[in-house]
């Protein structure tokens, strides 16, 4: 009877030694439910030279489970290579270290077997597999997986360290509230006598209950790492793997928190959405969700969410449960509304990270270049082998010049660094390649001596078929696969540019980086030699184009969609000539400031980098502010001067007066009419005690922090990533919750009011001092 193939998708992969060699596992999602697929009798294997063969046989003559065989590959210096097949896990750590300290050269002897087994075969998430007898065999495969998801959360008593409950609520409706101490049950909380039984319940409740994917905010590093340590104290066995396995906890060297749990994942909100480029001032679970869903949490005075918890524990227990549960629900819709499961699935799809992947973009190179380097004869290079002694500079900014302008546009290049490896086919293998190619025609020269060829390349291939996918991802209006490419391709410079990737060279990077910098210095000359207009700044991969003041809006738009499309024929017709290569190099048309200020550096009449005001036209005339690298988009800025910012520049560029205000609003500081807004936020990026020699504002407020909760008894601690709210006052930096000095009105005006507004006044030809009427000093 023929075997049936059925269709699933990889949550988890594992790898052990049996007596018949590796195993690999691998837990999927199914339509008919979870099902782990098990690979028996498999090798680790890496890669060696084999000049080098002699002497391997002989360092490990003594050790068994190993052989050698010889394949028709090569390294990318042309040197024939050997397969090392080890048939144990032990011994493969044995011999790497051995040769590692026989200084034997090895390339890819890092990757795991249940890694390689799907990377070679260009399994990326999706997999078919037949329900016959072992040994079981799978395959690529294209599948949209469903998973059931459970939100866990737990509130604790943070002064003795116990857990009061814990919540979860799945995807598809059920909740739960396990609940410490005696009461009624209901149909949502379930009441437990102790913290023993409470954590044998939750046991018992995340194995009925059988997610696919758990999560939460800061779920690994706070509410599964309180429940091990909670289980350790009471002696009970978290067996909530899908094989009745334990979940495995444990903590880096640097301190980072992983867990694994057989047959299930684990997403933290927090790293999903930093992973997905989402920004916010604060990834606290109140403030992401007010941002994304225009509420939060169901406690009063957030800051002291601690006692509050307590309190309610032994007021009022339901109250609790809607509280814990309230947090269950916000993570589900964040993960809904923000598409991060989506996402995830995409990212898979397209690299073969694994979906609980945190980062991990240079594995996604590997994933994607391997297979692929493979199969044209070739190995991937020895780590930190590559060319590193040259430079490789970032984005290349040009000096701007200040001033204040009408009609500047801002023509793009669209995914500079993309479009560069595409059309200049930058290329590890296209790099090796081009030493043993002959024909000159075929070559196309690169920086810091790096030559590559126009054909033998798999780089600018592989950014071809992300390009078309990423168009037809925006045709179809899926935005998680359109994310997901975006993402992936703004990697690759990255990762070739990291010594924590093994192509790691600066011919590489180089080759990338600087080609940008020539690109858009000749964009800048051609604009001024052909158009006659100036560029007043450039950044990366954009150039700045003021037109002059004898324009129309309506000129300026037609101006710049036919500036773009010239611009980028030219750059068509010039690489076609001088390289005999196709362009991918386009220039759009992004912006048009009727208004615009590029400042000057502070005390100096020099222009800035990465910082500019402007107001944006758009062809429908309306308008928008825009503010790069100012104190109104920075987050230690006040919130005063923030907005007295916005509305001087909104006046002055709109030729509206300004002056009346900004003397008003000084003299309402001076009066302590505006207190309210003078509230600094920064975040402690250390620990208090880490602050000794030098201890800035924030820092100092955080210290008059803790010891008042120590003076009034109460249980909150002030920790790490906290962000401190502080006033500057007459006796120093006080936090928020103890103020008791009168602030010092001289520090905000000098300091925060003064600076917001001087790169603007000092181009209209006045000053801030002459405005509020005073020489004011330095403090």
């Amino acid at each position: 009877m023929s075997a049936i193939v059925s269709s699933g998708f990889v949550l988890s992969s594992n790898q052990r030694d049996t007596e018949l060699g590796i195993e690999l596992s691998y837990w999927l999602v199914t339509d008919s439910g979870p099902q782990c697929i098990c690979l028996t009798a498999q090798e680790q294997v890496f890669f060696v030279l084999q000049k080098d063969a002699q002497e391997i046989r002989f360092l490990l003559r003594s050790m068994a489970d190993w052989r050698l065989h010889e394949l028709q590959l090569k390294d990318l210096q042309q040197q024939p290579v050997m397969g090392l097949y080890v048939s144990s896990l032990h011994s493969a750590r044995k011999i790497i270290n051995k040769l590692h300290h026989a200084h034997i050269v090895m390339m890819e002897e890092d990757i795991r077997p249940v890694d390689r087994y799907l990377m070679e075969r260009f399994i990326r998430g999706a997999v078919a597999f037949s329900n016959s007898c072992e040994p079981h065999k799978i395959a690529k495969q294209q599948y949209q997986p469903r998973f059931d998801i459970l939100s866990l959360d737990i509130e604790t008593d943070m002064h003795l360290g116990t857990i009061l409950c814990i919540g979860v609520q799945s995807n598809s409706g059920f909740k739960r509230v396990l609940m410490l101490g005696e009461g009624c049950d209901d149909s949502v909380v379930k009441y437990c006598g102790d913290e023993r039984s409470l954590l044998q319940r939750y046991v018992t409740l995340l194995n009925d209950c059988d997610p696919d994917i758990l999560i939460g905010w800061n779920v690994i590093g706070f509410d599964f790492s309180v429940i091990q340590q909670r289980a350790d104290q009471h002696s009970v066995a978290l067996h909530i793997g899908r094989d009745g396995s334990l979940c495995d906890l444990h903590k880096s060297a640097r301190g980072k928190v992983y867990l694994r749990i057989a047959g299930r994942i684990v997403l933290d909100g927090i790293d999903v959405l930093k992973g997905a480029t989402f920004q916010f001032d604060s990834f606290s679970l109140e403030n992401v969700s007010r941002v994304l869903l225009k509420r939060g949490k169901l406690v009063e005075n957030v800051a002291h969410r601690a006692d509050e918890i307590i309190e309610m524990y032994a007021t009022d227990k339901q109250a609790l449960a809607k509280y814990n549960l309230m947090d269950c629900e916000l993570v589900l819709e964040i993960f809904a509304h923000a598409q991060l499961i989506e996402y995830l699935v995409e990212r898979t799809a397209l690299t073969g990270l694994a979906l609980d992947k945190v980062g991990g973009w240079s594995s996604a190179f590997d994933n994607l270049y391997l297979p692929l380097l493979h199969r044209n004869g070739y190995v991937a290079p020895e780590y930190a082998s590559g060319v590193s002694d040259m430079a490789s500079p970032g984005g290349y900014v040009m000096d701007s010049i200040p001033g204040l302008y009408r009609h500047v546009l801002v023509l793009d290049f669209k995914s500079l660094y993309p479009s560069i490896i595409r059309t200049f086919k930058i290329d590890p293998l296209g790099l090796a390649q081009s030493a043993i190619c002959e024909d000159q025609e075929q070559l196309v020269p690169g920086f810091n001596g790096a030559v590559f060829t126009k054909e033998d390349n798999i780089l600018p291939l592989v950014m071809d078929e992300l390009w078309q996918a990423r168009d037809r991802a925006k045709l179809s209006n899926n935005h998680s696969m359109s994310q997901a490419i975006k993402i992936l391709m703004s990697s690759m410079y990255g990762v070739l540019g990291s010594d924590a990737c093994r192509f790691f060279d600066h011919r590489l990077s180089g080759s990338i980086t600087l080609r940008g910098h020539e690109i858009l210095t000749s964009t800048a000359t051609k604009i001024e030699a052909d158009y006659d207009y100036k560029v007043i700044y450039g950044d990366t991969d954009s150039v700045f184009v003021w037109l002059g003041e004898d324009c129309t809006d309506a000129q300026a738009h037609n101006i710049g969609e036919q500036m773009a499309a010239e611009l980028t024929a030219w750059w068509r017709s010039t690489l076609s000539d001088k390289y005999a290569i196709s362009s991918h190099l386009e220039l759009e048309y992004e912006t048009h400031y009727t208004k615009f200020l590029m400042p000057t550096m502070r005390d100096s009449d020099l222009g800035t980098k990465k910082r500019y005001a402007g107001l944006q036209h758009f062809p429908d005339d309306s308008t928008q502010m825009v503010f790069k690298g100012m104190e109104n988009v920075r987050s230690d800025w006040t919130e005063l001067a923030k907005k007295m910012q916005r509305h001087v520049f909104h006046c002055a560029f709109n030729d509206l007066p300004y002056e009346q205000y900004i003397i008003d609003t000084v003299a309402a500081v001076r009066e302590g009419k505006l207190d309210g807004q003078l509230l600094y936020h920064k975040k402690l990026r250390q620990g208090l005690q880490e602050y000794q020699k030098n201890r800035p504002p924030h820092a100092q407020a955080a210290l008059k922090l803790q010891q008042y909760y120590r003076a009034q008894n109460l249980r909150e601690q002030v920790s790490r990533n906290q962000v401190i709210k502080y006033y500057i006052t007459v006796n120093g930096p006080e936090p928020e919750e103890c103020l008791s000095s009168r602030l010092d009105y001289d520090h905000y005006v000098d300091k925060q009011l003064k600076p917001a507004l001087d790169a603007l006044l000092s181009v209209k030809g006045s000053s801030f001092e002459q405005l509020v009427g005073l020489q004011i000093g330095l403090f």
